[in-house]
């Protein structure tokens, strides 16, 4: 046997053994092996008319009446002075799919969880009015401090043109992605892949190794740990306040929770929407 062959055939066995380890390593864990999948579709985004209905519910009177008492909380400005108005574009907001995160084949990275407008009082505090169809209807089923959602749409798209800007709530971290990249657009998402990003591929694997078995039907599920794996659920340090609506399609199928952290949050009237501060990760 010539030395090339030899060569070739060393590196078909450490190929090999490579790949043994990693299986070996993927059962232990309990997960299956991922293989490399394709590109997929960018997630379904709004109809235009969508969008127009959404951000006709978050500017209309009843909505700015629960902003100025939303904005009031904390003493920091008159209910009567706040003069909220509702400022640019309502975006969609997505979330990171369980489907990605079980490596189901052509499952978008992420899917559209609600919609979302910036709100702005006199005194320059901001807000997140979130919007979602519910019996038929846009309304508005979460308001929460800060622009987040409104703010990284625009960061996401000036960093990635064309790009799905989305969350994974479980770190709190916002990405952009498109084609093969994902980038990091906050703190967090800069400890999950780096300042440089990973490949599509390279961010599948550390989410399902991540969340693997945490999915709806698994035994972290079952055990009611968390509440198992789903869209708006946050880390479990930080459940002191009611979380974004569970389910099949988090809050586009139910209206928002009540808040339950005191000072933190205003309820007005049966069935009205559930204010809340969004709590930050420090």
């Amino acid at each position: 046997m010539t030395d090339r062959m030899l060569a070739q055939q060393h590196i078909r066995t450490n190929a090999a053994r490579a790949a043994a380890a990693g299986a070996l390593t993927a059962a232990l864990l309990g997960l299956a092996p991922l293989a490399h999948a394709a590109t997929p579709a960018p997630p379904a985004a709004p109809t235009a008319a969508g969008v127009s209905a959404a951000h006709e519910a978050a500017a209309s009177s009843s909505t700015l009446g629960t902003l100025s008492r939303f904005f009031a909380r904390d003493g920091a400005v008159a209910a009567a002075k706040a003069q909220p108005r509702i400022e640019g574009a309502t975006v969609p907001v997505y979330t990171l799919s369980p489907e990605f995160v079980a490596g189901k084949e052509d499952a978008p990275v992420a899917t559209l969880d609600f919609l979302a407008s910036k709100a702005v009082s006199s005194d320059g505090q901001k807000a997140s009015v979130w919007t979602a169809r519910t019996g038929g209807d846009w309304k508005v089923v979460n308001i929460a401090t800060g622009d987040d959602e409104t703010r990284y749409a625009a960061e996401g798209a000036q960093k990635l043109a064309g790009g799905t800007v989305f969350r994974e709530p479980q770190i709190d971290a916002w990405y952009v992605q498109r084609g093969d990249k994902v980038l990091p657009l906050d703190a967090d998402a800069v400890r999950a892949v780096g300042a440089k990003g990973t490949t599509l591929d390279g961010y599948r694997a550390r989410v399902h190794k991540a969340y693997g078995d945490k999915l709806p039907g698994s035994a972290y599920a079952k055990d009611g740990r968390a509440g198992g794996y789903g869209p708006g659920q946050e880390a479990a340090a930080e459940q002191q306040a009611a979380p974004a609506p569970q389910g099949g399609s988090g809050p586009l199928s139910t209206t928002a929770s009540a808040a339950a952290a005191g000072g933190a949050a205003v309820v007005l009237g049966a069935g009205a929407v559930a204010a809340r501060r969004r709590l930050r990760r420090r």
